[in-house]
């Protein structure tokens, strides 16, 4: 098993990365990976900070902390979003890209995994400044990225417009257009119709799935979601395409509930017209705290925000028959524990949002090769490609009598092993 980390470890202050670790440490107990290999996976191959120098609009400048790091460069270039948060640090930032590797090794997908963050609240950024920051850190890491070095994605905070000018400010620098440099950008520059909505339908895919495992009739569920950015609102709007019955949503400013159904349709028009882009206020559904929000009872739970939000302390109030992971690292390893012992169906947050990376895969592909997929076919692979992903997992579970998250974590981790032993170390 990989040996405890040292008080070196520039990672080791962030809960979020302490977390990655002590998910890889089960894995390598319960798969014995060589010592030497899982060393190797507990830190992440590169990482880069850089300061972001930014003119704002009120003339002065200001200096904002930009990460990227690159846990695995082994199973080819890196791959993983770009997020602006206003709390984000390099742990957090080494635990997703290392959430990533497995996410690829599991989805079988020739890429690594990466992620970046900006500590900035892309709220409070006004006019062109958000424009200015996405370029500046573009140019500071530009020694690090590249289409088969390190691919760059949409992500909390970011957008296909930040994707855009990503790839503008890459290619002025290079001297001709590279659209694969990033994915998740506008279907004009070269982007993949159905890449945004990706993630959600994922998720809706697995979620099916297990419905029909438990033999649950879609149109007798309920579903709460967690979160009603991109993933979040895209997962609503396919749960009520299969049947199910959305009852209770929240973001970041607070929670809505109606037993009778929510209409997502309108709640997203409500929400794209009122100033702080929330649910809050939705006149068709009453406010309820947000700690409530976990706690309504339910066929479906949808976390699709933030990390770590199921806890040891309130795992064990949770009153539904699936807990689908839309976000990363949702739950902790101590709600995990509780988890394992009871009547829940987790489908773990490395299967379930991988919609996304599977589509920015199609993507890449498509701009190498100058040749682009209508939506029928995008929609048609992700979903060929979820279902055997998540077929794969439920047979390892199965054999091994191990919980979805193990199951899933082992097969990504182990590919991504499997990879660095047969190419060795070099020198």
């Amino acid at each position: 098993m990989p040996p405890a980390q040292p008080a070196s470890n520039p990672f080791i202050s962030s809960p979020t990365y302490l977390m990655a670790c002590q998910q890889l440490r089960q894995v390598a107990r319960e798969t014995e990976l060589d010592e030497g290999v899982a060393e190797r996976l507990m830190l992440p191959k590169r990482s880069q900070i850089v300061s972001i120098p930014v003119r704002m609009e009120d003339g002065r400048t200001e200096v904002f902390v930009g990460y990227r790091v690159q846990h695995s460069l082994t199973s080819g270039a890196s791959k993983g979003g770009l997020r602006y948060a206003k709390n984000v640090d390099l742990g957090e930032v080494a635990a997703l890209a290392m959430w990533m590797s497995w996410k690829c090794g599991i989805m079988n997908l020739p890429f690594g995994g990466a992620k970046g963050g900006i500590a900035v609240d892309p709220a409070e950024l006004r006019g062109g400044e958000k424009e200015r920051l996405t370029r500046r850190f573009t140019d500071e890491i530009q020694n690090i990225i590249g289409p088969r070095v390190d691919v760059m994605a949409p992500d909390m905070g970011t957008d296909e417009q930040t994707m855009a000018w990503i790839y503008d400010t890459y290619s002025m620098k290079v001297g001709y257009a590279c659209p694969e440099i990033v994915t998740g950008k506008p279907v004009e520059l070269g982007g993949c119709v159905g890449r945004k909505e990706a993630t959600g339908r994922g998720v809706v895919y697995c979620i099916t799935e297990a419905l029909n495992e438990l033999r649950i009739n879609p149109e007798t569920a309920t579903a709460v979601v967690q979160g009603f950015g991109n993933v979040g609102s895209v997962t609503s709007e396919e749960l009520v395409k299969i049947g199910a019955k959305v009852i209770a949503i929240g973001d970041r400013y607070g929670a809505i509930r109606n037993d009778r159904g929510i209409n997502v349709a309108k709640l997203l028009a409500y929400q794209s017209t009122n100033e702080r882009k929330t649910v809050v206020g939705f006149p068709e559904a009453e406010a309820i705290p947000d700690a409530e929000l976990f706690t309504t009872p339910c066929t479906v739970l949808v976390p699709a925000a933030m990390e770590r939000v199921i806890t040891g302390e309130n795992a064990n109030k949770l009153k539904c028959r699936v807990l689908a992971e839309g976000a990363n690292g949702p739950t902790d390893p101590a709600a995990d524990a509780i988890l394992a012992r009871s009547d829940i169906f987790l489908i773990p947050d490395v299967l379930c949002n991988a919609g996304g990376v599977t589509v920015s895969y199609f993507e890449w592909v498509q701009d190498l090769a100058q040749f682009m997929w209508d939506e029928e076919e995008v929609n048609s692979q992700l979903k060929k490609q979820m279902l055997r992903a998540f077929t794969r997992v439920r047979e390892e579970a199965k054999k091994r009598k191990v919980t979805n998250r193990t199951a899933a974590l082992s097969i990504g981790v182990q590919k991504v092993a499997r990879e660095k032993a047969k190419r060795g170390l070099y020198p």
